[in-house]
Parts: structure tokens; C-alpha cells; sequence
């Protein structure tokens, strides 16, 4: 079980809670900060638990109570950010059952803390002893987000022999909708072929992705082998991709 998340409290992971409640006994259970870009992050921990064959099964949770860490005055960013949670279920599956070129195909990691102070949270047990507020420099962030995700994009469908052509559904964080439509159309990819939520979830950071998921997966859009591209960017500055044939 792994996490991503704004911890609610300073201790123990926010992952064991959910672990007891769901009468789950011999598991290892974690989360992990990576804000925006955590449910990425998140994905790519797992599947390589399970690729090296240390679990069979792993719940992925994107889950942000931004709420708690806004500056309702501020509104430059209160306006943006939403609370919300997400999760999907990953195992290992034999070819025999389906399970061969389905999965997560790869994923891509990056991060630059020189930019630490494009997106962070002024607060915090350890540093100031109080909650903080989110404070974000808007443009700064959208200049490295439409270079720093077009690059791992790239990445992402060069490692897997891949052009946008081949993408069914680019499913993004859900940040911003000018970053969010630069992308398609660096792609290729109509507005047809991308999952947005923002417009009703508000940014959930790390619970966009997940959330954005549910949505094309309750539809009826989101079908078995489709390849699905998915991007964040976020504090840290953290950011990332991953490839998934559904």
C-alpha cells in the first residue's frame, strides 16, 4: 500500500490507517511526498515492487486536503486548489490470464529543487512550527511545467517506441487547462482524446490523476487496451510520465 498525500497529522503514514481500516494484515504500508506529481511517483514505486517480485498486489492512493493549506485571501491560488482522493489497484498478471502488454509500459521520474520556491507551503512542523499556506509564483510554474512536461512526454513515448499517434487518452494532472490543451496539441491528440476534470474537481494535486481515471473508467470512454499517457508537474519541482496499456 502506498500513499501520496498532504499528511493530515506528523505521524504515523496516513498509508497504515487506511491499512487498518481495511482489515489488511500482512502488508508493508508507506506514503510518499511528491505533491502534484506524487501519484506518479506513487505508480512507479509500486509497479516496481512488483516487478522484482517483492508484492503481488499494491493499492495506489492519491488523496489532498488542500483546504487546510490555503490562503483564503489569496486568490491566486485559493481559487484553484480542491480536496479530493483517488486509487487504483495494481497485480501482477500472468500472460495466460490477459495479462501480457497490458500494464503500467513505463514510467519516468525528474526532479529540480533549485525551483523549490515556485510552489511550496511557507510552514510546517519542522520548519516554522505552524500549518503554513501554499504559495505559488503562477507564472514560473507554467514556464517549467509546458518545458518540463513536453520533455518527459517525449521521454515517455520514445522509451516505448511510441508517437501521440499511438496515445488513446492523454489523462494529466489536472493543474491547469492552457497547460493541459498545450499539451494535446503537442501530441496530436483532439480534445476527444484527453481526460479533463479540472473544470468540476478544481487541481487536486496528487488525487487528479486517479480522479481523472475513475471518471473516464465510469463513462465508458476508458476500454481494455488502450494506451493511456499520463504527466504531472508540481512542488519540488517534481514531475513525471507513465505509459499504461489499460
Amino acid at each position: 500500500m502506498c500513499a501520496t498525500s498532504t499528511p493530515d497529522e506528523t505521524f504515523p503514514a496516513t498509508a497504515t490507517r487506511i491499512q487498518a481500516q481495511l482489515g489488511i494484515r500482512d502488508a508493508i504500508a508507506f506514503d510518499m511526498q511528491a505533491v502534484c506529481s506524487g501519484f506518479i511517483y506513487a505508480l512507479a514505486t509500486a509497479d516496481n515492487f512488483l516487478k522484482v517480485g517483492q508484492a503481488k498486489t499494491a493499492l495506489v492512493i492519491g488523496a489532498e486536503t488542500f483546504s487546510r493549506i490555503l490562503d483564503w485571501t489569496d486568490r491566486g491560488t485559493c481559487v484553484l486548489f480542491g480536496d479530493g482522493a483517488g486509487a487504483v489497484v495494481l497485480r501482477t498478471l500472468p500472460s495466460s490470464e490477459g495479462g501480457k502488454g497490458r500494464g503500467i509500459l513505463s514510467t519516468h521520474l525528474h526532479a529540480d529543487g533549485r525551483f523549490h520556491d515556485a510552489l511550496y507551503v511557507d510552514g510546517g512542523p519542522s520548519s516554522t512550527g505552524t500549518v503554513g499556506h501554499l504559495r505559488m509564483e503562477g507564472k514560473e510554474v507554467f514556464r517549467h511545467a509546458v518545458e518540463k512536461l513536453a520533455a518527459v512526454v517525449e521521454e515517455a513515448l520514445a522509451a516505448n517506441g511510441m508517437t501521440g499517434a499511438d496515445v488513446d487518452w492523454l489523462v494529466p494532472h489536472q493543474a491547469n487547462k492552457r497547460i493541459i490543451d498545450g499539451m494535446a496539441r503537442k501530441l496530436g491528440l483532439g480534445s476527444n482524446r484527453v481526460v479533463i476534470t479540472v473544470d468540476h474537481h478544481a487541481n487536486t494535486s496528487a488525487a487528479s490523476i486517479p480522479l481523472a481515471l475513475a471518471e473516464a473508467v465510469d463513462d465508458g470512454r476508458l476500454k481494455p487496451g488502450h494506451v493511456v499517457l499520463l504527466e504531472a508537474i508540481g512542488g519540488g519541482l517534481a514531475w513525471g510520465a507513465g505509459v499504461i496499456r489499460w
